[in-house]
């Protein structure tokens, strides 16, 4: 999976990189740690219902709506903070932020395991968003380090880790409960991501003095450091409309499992392994896709992987068994593998290091936007047009965002050449 490029490849970008001797050892710590956080903090998914109802909440519509409440209250705060992290990182450095988070969120994911009631919980689950965001620290440190020549295979495996991740998270918290108790489970996930932090303080390395420096004076860096402003906002957005594409899907596809099968019988684990093909897919994909693009460019090979997302997307509609379904939803997660690599890659090389974790924190803001947006969406969708309608639409906008990809680097090739590998 992680076939390293060749070292002779060439190299291009618009800024001065300073050589980074340890960028692939904290390739591998940002990987391990990102996968054994990210499986610790999705451990709860199955099981967070079942909690509710032991802090003490009654009747199915209060405990879904306080499962919906304190599961996306994470993703709030995470959003809403990620800039501000991703500044400071600018500032003070990447490690710190990384050493930051893992420690929060080992301490307060234990925490959890003591909540006394579903209060408690839903501010515990704000704090952990508030305080984490070890994934997003990793993918700015990776962004920031890896060599211009291979940053968006190294972004790519980065991100089959995470995939990784919230692939086993879900399946472990399935059997830890019943093994060792709910509350001994959040202990447990605590345990591992402290391991994650114990890694991240000795074995990551950042050399301040060639990287983002602290100022005591002087103008702060700003949005006025950016050089190529409607670039870096067109990926910001494009940011929005894959991860929209890309969860609009995720709320009606056990529904559309139960009509091809025409059974309820066995439905969450059918629905289950279609979840983890698309994620295998991923996984697969995106360190391979990732390498293509620092050789062949990075717009051409998400523009592609866009278009060929569409199509499948369209043939989703029209899926006649849940053989055929499952093999396109595992087509499509070979596809999704390549965009948000690519897409960060294609920010990192436009910045400058003194505002490259406020960008790319910006970056992470946009993907939660459209976590958010995209499951509303198509949840609107299906209710009012049906769940084809849902496929349909979501392939026109995997469309629009390609025709964006084109006009960006359409605008960015005549007006820079090729400085940057787009």
């Amino acid at each position: 999976m992680k076939a390293d490029p060749e070292a002779g490849d060439r190299v291009t970008g618009p800024v001065a990189e300073p050589d980074h001797p340890y960028w692939k050892r904290n390739l591998t710590v940002g990987v391990a740690g990102s996968f054994t956080t990210l499986i610790a903090m999705s451990l709860l998914l199955p099981y967070l219902p079942l909690y509710i109802e032991q802090l003490g909440v009654t009747g199915q519509a209060r405990v879904t709506l306080w499962s919906g409440l304190t599961f996306s209250a994470t993703f709030v705060t995470a959003g809403l903070t990620a800039p501000v992290w991703g500044r400071l990182g600018d500032r003070y450095g990447r490690k710190s932020m990384l050493v930051r988070a893992s420690l929060g969120m080992a301490i307060v994911t234990s925490a959890i395991g003591l909540a006394q009631d579903q209060w408690q919980l839903l501010v515990l689950r704000l704090i952990v968003g508030l305080l984490g965001g070890y994934s997003s620290g990793a993918t700015i440190l990776v962004a920031a380090q890896a060599p211009e020549r291979r940053r968006a295979w190294a972004l790519g495996v980065l991100s089959s880790g995470i995939m990784a991740g919230n692939i086993a998270g879900p399946l472990l918290g399935g059997i830890a409960p019943q093994l060792i108790g709910i509350r001994n489970t959040f202990f447990g996930s605590g345990l591992l991501i402290f391991l994650a932090f114990l890694a991240t303080v000795f074995l990551i390395k950042e050399d301040r003095s060639a990287g983002p420096v602290r100022r005591s004076s002087g103008p702060k860096p700003g949005w006025s450091d950016v050089p190529d402003k409607p670039l870096v906002l067109g990926m910001l957005g494009m940011s929005v409309i894959l991860l929209v594409a890309t969860f609009s899907v995720e709320p009606i596809v056990t529904v559309y499992v139960r009509d091809l099968t025409g059974s309820v019988s066995g439905l969450s684990a059918i629905s289950g392994v279609v979840f983890a093909l698309s994620a295998a897919g991923s996984i697969i994909s995106a360190p391979w896709l990732g390498r293509l693009a620092d050789r062949a460019g990075r717009l051409p090979v998400l523009i592609g992987c866009l278009v060929v997302a569409a199509m499948l997307l369209g043939l989703q509609a029209l899926s006649v068994s849940i053989w055929m379904f499952a093999a396109l939803r595992f087509a499509m997660g070979l596809a999704l593998g390549g965009m948000m690599p690519t897409v960060t890659a294609t920010l990192r090389s436009t910045l400058p290091d003194r505002v490259v974790g406020r960008v790319l924190g910006y970056n992470v803001s946009a993907q939660y936007v459209g976590q958010v947006v995209g499951p509303i969406l198509g949840g609107w969708a299906a209710g009012h047009y049906g769940i084809p309608a849902v496929f349909v639409c979501t392939g026109a906008l995997a469309l629009i965002g390609a025709g964006g990809a084109v006009a960006i680097r359409r605008r960015s090739v005549a007006g820079r050449g090729s400085a940057v590998p787009l």
